[in-house]
């Protein structure tokens, strides 16, 4: 999950900074002795930067990596599918933001408002903050999975068209995003002030993935497309709404071919059905 993945294990790295406040606490791979840095983990007191560690105060690493993430089953997962371990509950993680990027998010709100205006005459509801295609959807590595674990374009484009009338709409897009005319689309956003500008959003809507975690630590309602690929019961928040297919073969965590299943998910879970879930959780 990447930025996700980084989230999770920021209150984890809390807990262990408040029993050992005098180590150095850092993330990676114990087995290998080898940290890694996320600008997840940027101002956060309780991670030290790896690239940068003082040699004389004690180091402990977080053994969480790629090959360790507690919410799959390694000893039942192959070649093909993962299988995910559904008694793992996340924990919201933490973000702390410089003080350059609450300005920049300001900024951007400021801009999408007067967006707002220039078009309408009332008022806009609420704001939303939404996602439609992951950055790894052409990944070399990862665009199987995505393509799988995607609602498809013209699905978010009909739910962001019955949904932009009456609310404004912050579209976070990236070089392989189509972009939907209308809305308003901050340029060049890095993923840190996106997440700056969500936290003064009302509302997080868009795919399971690194937002979803993103608005469980800004303790932002969500309403997220699961499909079929993965359980909301392994990654998902309960104060999230989680829009996940109900099927004998959910979730296929297939990872190597396109799914007929994960095909019959975008299929399944209508504009309606998902939009109906917005606008309950916009009233709430």
């Amino acid at each position: 999950m990447g930025y996700g993945d980084d989230l999770l294990v920021t209150t984890f790295a809390a807990k262990i900074k408040k029993l050992y406040p005098e180590r150095q606490i850092v993330i990676g791979n114990a087995e290998k002795k080898q940290a890694y840095h996320s600008i997840i983990y940027d101002n956060n007191p309780n991670i030290s930067d790896c690239r940068n560690l003082n040699a004389n105060k004690p180091i402990h690493i977080i053994n969480y990596h790629q090959g360790n993430r507690p919410y799959i089953d390694y000893k039942n997962s192959n070649s093909k599918n993962y299988i995910w371990n559904e008694n793992f509950k996340p924990v919201p993680g933490q973000l702390y933001f410089s003080e350059e990027e609450i300005l920049h998010a300001k900024k951007i709100i400021e801009e999408s408002k007067n967006y707002w205006t220039k078009s309408n005459q009332k008022n806009f509801n609420k704001i939303i903050f939404i996602e439609t295609s992951s950055t790894k959807i052409n990944d070399k590595q990862f665009s199987i999975k995505h393509q799988n674990k995607d609602w498809g374009y013209q699905n978010w484009n009909s739910l962001i068209e019955n949904l932009k009338h009456d609310n404004l709409i912050i579209h976070s897009v990236h070089d392989k995003t189509k972009q939907i005319e209308g809305v308003y689309a901050p340029q060049n956003l890095s993923f840190r002030v996106a997440c700056a500008v969500m936290d003064r959003c009302d509302i997080y809507v868009g795919p399971e993935g690194g937002f979803g975690h993103v608005a469980a630590a800004l303790n932002k309602k969500a309403v997220l497309y699961f499909g079929g690929w993965i359980s909301p019961k392994a990654v998902g928040y309960s104060f999230h709404e989680n829009i996940y297919y109900t099927n004998n073969k959910s979730p296929c965590g297939e990872y190597t071919k396109l799914c007929s299943h994960c095909e019959e998910a975008r299929n399944k879970i209508s504009i309606k059905t998902f939009e109906g879930k917005v606008r309950k959780f916009l009233l709430d």
